[in-house]
């Protein structure tokens, strides 16, 4: 069934390029008037400044300053706060995106290391039965990168890298980047028009 009723869903950035992803993400959610619970790494603040120039200081400020104007909600839980709300199975959202996932953030969620509130909120969606969408971004990859992404898409976790594809008749940047969100959406349901379908 396709999702149009606002949600709440977990959005996780970690620090794996392509954070421009996680902020599209994060920010159409919200536009669809969604609830986002976001969680971001350490690393996740460093590529924000590496990538997208954003030197934060106040990161609660600068959340509030970024995905401003939208009919959704935004809740900002620091990824050391293992006690916030999102690491309780008690607290009910329909399911987690990490994009982009960091190899470490996928081996801490592959192995149940619930050693901060990224990996301990993917671990609650899992012993849940909620859906949980990783983004990995890494290249080339190794035999354990591959190993860890069977083992979760065993156990039912979509694995969504982030390849963008062509056939849409990409004219920009952001055509790729709504591309790769828009398969993010379309694996949780939720209704949008970022980009032509193959056959429209």
């Amino acid at each position: 069934m396709i999702t149009s009723t606002p949600k709440s869903y977990v959005v996780g950035i970690t620090g794996a390029s392509g954070a421009v992803y996680g902020v599209r993400l994060t920010e159409t959610l919200l536009s669809m008037g969604h609830t986002v619970h976001l969680v971001v790494s350490t690393a996740g603040w460093r590529v924000f400044k590496e990538e997208l120039g954003f030197a934060v200081t106040d990161r609660e400020g600068f959340l509030n300053d970024t995905f401003k104007g939208h009919p959704g909600s935004l809740h900002y839980h620091p990824v050391a706060d293992i006690g916030a709300s999102i690491a309780s199975g008690s607290f009910r959202v329909e399911g987690m995106i990490i994009m982009p996932c960091s190899m470490g953030t996928l081996s801490a969620v592959a192995n149940g290391a619930s050693d901060n509130l990224m990996s301990r909120a993917a671990d609650v969606m899992l012993k849940e039965g909620r859906p949980l969408v990783l983004v990995p971004r890494e290249t080339p990859l190794h035999a354990i990168h591959l190993e860890n992404m069977l083992k979760l898409a065993r156990l039912g976790v979509r694995i969504i890298p982030a390849m963008p594809a062509f056939y849409h008749g990409p004219q920009s940047m952001d055509d790729l980047i709504n591309f790769m969100v828009g398969k993010v959406l379309d694996n949780l349901n939720i209704e949008h028009h970022l980009f032509r379908r193959w056959g429209e």
